[in-house]
């Protein structure tokens, strides 16, 4: 919700999206979520700027390599930092930005097998939870997005929202995100 209080056009975009397919219905099945591709690009940019576990689970190397020009000894520990991949400017047009339309009409996705994309891992230590986790930030934010209209308190905007996260494993959000959430007339 950061990010698209910090860009009420990719807010606005992605509610219209989700009240236009979910229609007079008043629910949102699983099913549903497919249709929901604008909805599913700002969840993919929010993982590429902000991923959960900033630095994925660490690798053993099985024998002396080189990566990136650095010789790696035998038996050292590799850790793969997926929110420097996500804000590499050598791989990310606008790398700082947050635009979802980058996604739109594009193959990466999160299984692992395109590596500029890798909030859950890949290969055989993929995160064994991913697909719930995004079956339920999918239907979570689809359906705050279809119910309520939301908007900053009173004396606030969105240049008052901060990204700082707490130190650790996972990522927290340092200063909560306050919202005034208006139900929408059905």
């Amino acid at each position: 919700m950061s990010f698209l209080m910090k860009n009420p056009k990719c807010l606005k975009s992605t509610q219209v999206q989700v009240r236009n397919l979910i229609g007079k219905k008043g629910f949102l099945k699983e099913d549903d979520i497919q249709s929901f591709a604008y909805l599913k690009a700002v969840i993919k940019e929010t993982f590429r700027l902000q991923p959960v576990a900033p630095l994925l689970v660490a690798r053993e190397t099985l024998r002396k390599c080189n990566m990136g020009g650095h010789e790696v000894p035998a038996k050292c520990l590799v850790f793969v930092n997926a929110w420097a991949i996500g804000r590499d400017p050598q791989v990310w047009e606008n790398s700082e930005e947050f635009c979802p339309e980058r996604f739109i009409d594009s193959p990466i996705d999160y299984k692992g097998q395109h590596f500029e994309l890798i909030p859950f891992g890949a290969g055989r230590r993929i995160c064994p939870g991913m697909q719930m986790g995004i079956a339920t930030v999918e239907l979570a934010l689809a359906n705050l997005l279809y119910k309520f209209d939301w908007e900053m308190p009173t004396g606030m905007n969105e240049e008052d929202i901060d990204f700082d996260v707490l130190p650790g494993i996972t990522t927290h959000k340092k200063n909560y995100l306050i919202l005034v959430a208006r139900k929408i007339n059905d």
